[in-house]
């Protein structure tokens, strides 16, 4: 697991090449055992690979979208809001499950935010996806995650170049394990 977390990356680009619909599927099975607050699972997810429908998605918000378009998958992650007040953080722990399971099999991923987002014309990203994915007014969308065979593979990210500096460590005043007994 731990090397699955080190070698995910942001992944723009991709190959132009279909998604074998067994790895889909895995996908599919891991994001749904994704934890979630009391169980609840107020989370949906819209699996697209229709290109006109993935060209559309990529304009939904105004910038940093835009590769979706060239990805085989996008798959949308959203929440009815009024199943759990958690829904933002269990749709963002279900997004971190798909990207590091497309990892695990050998697949690239982009995170595009949408909630919080405009489009071009500075109307609500949220809105834009709604009506393109034809979703439930109840339905927020937290994001878009692109998927595919990466285009590029540029390695793990060098261990010296990580923020240590975010990490704080506290420890307990007991110097040694002599003194806990």
């Amino acid at each position: 697991m731990l090397e699955t977390v080190r070698q995910r990356r942001s992944v723009r680009r991709y190959l132009a090449q279909g998604i074998d619909t067994a790895l889909v599927e895995q996908l599919q099975d891991a994001v749904l055992r994704s934890p979630s607050s009391r169980n609840l699972q107020p989370w949906r997810f819209v699996f697209v690979t229709e290109p006109g429908l993935l060209g559309e998605l990529s304009r939904a918000k105004a910038s940093f979208g835009e590769f979706l378009a060239g990805a085989p998958l996008g798959i949308v992650v959203c929440a009815d809001e009024s199943v759990s007040d958690c829904w933002v953080e269990d749709c963002s722990i279900a997004a971190t499950v798909l990207q590091l399971s497309a990892t695990e099999l050998g697949l690239g991923s982009c995170w595009i935010q949408i909630r919080g987002r405009a489009d071009a014309d500075g109307r609500s990203a949220e809105e834009r996806v709604r009506e393109l994915l034809d979703l439930d007014e109840n339905m927020r969308v937290l994001s878009i995650l692109a998927v595919g065979y990466p285009a590029q593979n540029p390695g793990p990210k060098p261990k010296d170049t990580l923020a240590w500096d975010r990490i704080e460590v506290r420890t307990p005043a007991i110097a040694d394990s002599e003194n806990l007994g």
